[in-house]
């Protein structure tokens, strides 16, 4: 059974930081192009970043492009998803995810993200 487990979320002011880790421990990693999705109260969930098996492609939401940073570490199973100069509408719950066939497959529990002064 897959397991991701995402960490790192919590409550940052506006123009804050975080960076939000996920685990993937019993997966191939570097067989997956990994994720990142968000959803946020009210709103459907959307596709926040994406990364390539080996790191060498990156897509970003319009909304977060030039903020966020999506990395991948493969020789220790993680994802990162650096996030920067936060606003009140990133706040979401953030979900990691593999993909394959260009879908999503599997999916973490999640991690809140709260943007509050």
């Amino acid at each position: 059974q897959v397991h991701l487990v995402e960490s790192g979320g919590g409550l940052v002011q506006p123009g804050g930081s975080l960076r939000l880790s996920c685990a993937a421990p019993s997966l191939l990693f570097s067989d997956f192009n990994m994720s990142w999705h968000r959803r946020a109260p009210g709103k459907e969930r959307e596709m926040v970043a994406g990364i390539s098996r080996f790191g060498t492609t990156t897509n970003y939401a319009d909304s977060v492009k030039g903020r966020f940073i999506i990395s991948r570490d493969n020789a220790k199973n993680m994802v990162y998803l650096h996030m920067n100069d936060l606003k009140p509408e990133d706040l979401a719950a953030y979900y990691c995810t593999a993909v394959a066939l260009g879908r999503p497959i599997y999916w973490g529990q999640g991690t809140q993200v709260a943007v509050s002064s």
